[in-house]
């Protein structure tokens, strides 16, 4: 049975998400602090399906758990709070959660954005079909690494879906509307200029690489497309 990790320091909260978690066929795996659900995590990695993640946990906060899972795995996270200020909810994402929950919430509806999440990551195409190459631009999105001239490039998981989606439809112009749909997956709660903060980060870093033959060009009043020649 695949385990759901529920990092909380409320344990009336972890034991109604967990009630909820088996409902939905999931084994809930119980972190108090974030140092425990660290520690939970490399105990169970490879049967965790997802985290649920509370900010403001004792020992390490919820963001930090977040940046540290992230450097190890790309498991879907989602961040649970009471802090509601945009700065926070970016941040989270920014940092590589999927979905943000802000309390006080549901628990069902904490458990139809579980099942949103997994929908929206395992919706992707068979391994054979996730990778790209355009040129000198290689992208594997089952190992969320992104490759130009054989080197590796450091991108956050955000701007390698960002980066595959646009390379993947490269005759497509995206909106900012479609990009925040097509990447986070649900309404998101602030606006287009969040998608071209991210375009220009990875920009950015996709700049410090030789790339004559393919590019992310900016379509005026529009959005954003990927230019290139994919290879067969």
């Amino acid at each position: 049975m695949k385990k759901m990790l529920i990092a909380d320091d409320n344990k009336q909260i972890t034991t109604i998400l967990s009630g909820y978690a088996k409902k939905e066929g999931f084994e809930p795996v119980v972190a108090l602090d974030g140092a425990e659900a660290l520690d939970k995590y490399l105990q169970y990695e490879h049967e965790i399906a997802v985290v649920l993640l509370d900010v403001m946990m004792p020992e390490i906060d919820g963001f930090e758990v977040c940046r540290r899972l992230r450097k190890e795995s790309m498991v879907p996270i989602i961040m649970i709070t009471a802090r509601g200020e945009d700065y926070d909810k970016i941040m989270g994402l920014d940092i590589g959660a999927d979905d943000y929950v802000i309390k006080p919430f549901s628990a069902p509806e904490v458990m139809a954005r579980v099942r949103a999440v997994l929908r929206r990551l395992g919706a992707q195409e068979p391994a054979n079909a996730q990778t790209l190459s355009y040129a000198n631009l290689y992208i594997n999105l089952e190992k969320y690494a992104v490759q130009i001239n054989g080197e590796d490039v450091a991108l956050t998981k955000k701007e390698i879906e960002l980066l595959w989606t646009l390379a993947k439809n490269s005759t497509k112009v995206f909106s900012r509307d479609n990009l925040l749909d097509s990447i986070w997956g649900y309404d998101y709660f602030g606006d287009s200029r969040t998608v071209d903060s991210h375009i220009k980060r990875l920009r950015a870093k996709l700049d410090k690489y030789e790339h004559p033959l393919w590019e992310i060009k900016t379509i005026w009043g529009v959005g954003y497309r990927f230019e290139g020649h994919k290879d067969e």
